[in-house]
């Protein structure tokens, strides 16, 4: 059973130029923790504390005029209990010593585009702002969950409109017929599959698969993926995206299906090391092609 989330050293905020995220996490970090929790911040990069930051984090009260963008190397890892980057199209920095790791991937909010005026730039730093709010209030909220019940099976189901059709398309996604089925329901018992379990904020959006409303099943590689798409065409299951690699957040080689009722349902790998490594500047999806 894994540990709950706690904490009794330092959270250290990361990115390259400790300029704008890495500031803004710290500070709201230190309005929302208190005394409860040491924060500091830095970078592999140190440059100076974003203008723009500075202005959006006075909106909510939180001054970073005193702020300095420091060195990852001057912090002592002795101190730190967790580590959260927050880079998402650079590297980000190392870190060495045994602190847990937690990964925000923010797109930088800074821009040298001199396109883009005062008020895009401020709409740039408040959204990235409010995102790494949302994210430590998460973190907040898990800082002292108590006791649970001590499950041992997770439930999860989906409404359909015909029960045959549907148990027929989930019978070939997850590989095994339900174990019992009456005229309203059917229940698929799969032990081996590992439960992935995902809450959406309810922020007045389109569900859709951009806004994390799916399903999924993961499988073995990137040829995995390549088989179930065309084990998927030739059951005749709707393909809404074919099999392509995806680099931004969490790396996949994945392939998007529908159910009969137009539930969409990710079939994903993660990446090998070496594949990662083949990641393109321009984080832009890669179409996966049969092997010839």
């Amino acid at each position: 059973m894994p540990e709950p989330f706690t904490t009794d050293r330092d959270i250290l905020f990361l990115c390259v130029a400790n300029s704008a995220r890495s500031q803004m996490a710290e500070g709201l970090a230190r309005k929302l923790f208190g005394a409860r929790i040491a924060v500091q911040s830095a970078g592999s990069e140190p440059s100076q504390v974003n203008p723009y930051a500075i202005e959006v984090m006075r909106e909510v009260g939180v001054d970073l005029t005193t702020h300095r963008s420091k060195s990852v190397e001057t912090i002592d890892p002795a101190t730190v209990g967790t580590v959260i980057t927050l880079c998402a199209e650079e590297v980000c920095p190392l870190f060495l010593g045994e602190a847990r790791r937690l990964h925000w991937a923010l797109p930088d909010p800074a821009s040298k585009d001199p396109s883009l005026s005062r008020d895009e730039m401020l709409a740039r730093f408040r959204a990235t702002r409010d995102q790494i709010q949302g994210r430590l209030e998460v973190l907040d909220a898990l800082l002292d969950v108590p006791e649970g019940p001590g499950p041992e099976e997770f439930h999860a189901s989906v409404r359909v409109k015909n029960l045959a059709r549907s148990t027929r398309f989930y019978s070939w996604l997850l590989g095994a017929p339900p174990k019992e089925w009456t005229h309203r329901y059917s229940t698929f018992i799969t032990p081996a599959l590992r439960t992935n379990f995902v809450l959406v904020v309810a922020d007045g959006k389109d569900l859709h698969h951009d806004t994390l409303y799916h399903l999924g099943v993961g499988v073995a590689d990137k040829a995995a993926v390549l088989r179930a798409h065309a084990l998927a065409r030739s059951a005749g299951v709707t393909v809404t995206k074919p099999p392509r690699t995806t680099w931004r957040g969490t790396p996949l080689h994945e392939l998007w299906l529908e159910d009969p009722d137009g539930t969409l349902v990710e079939v994903y790998a993660r990446l090998t090391p070496e594949e990662l490594a083949a990641m393109p500047a321009d984080l832009e999806p890669t179409p996966l092609t049969e092997p010839r």
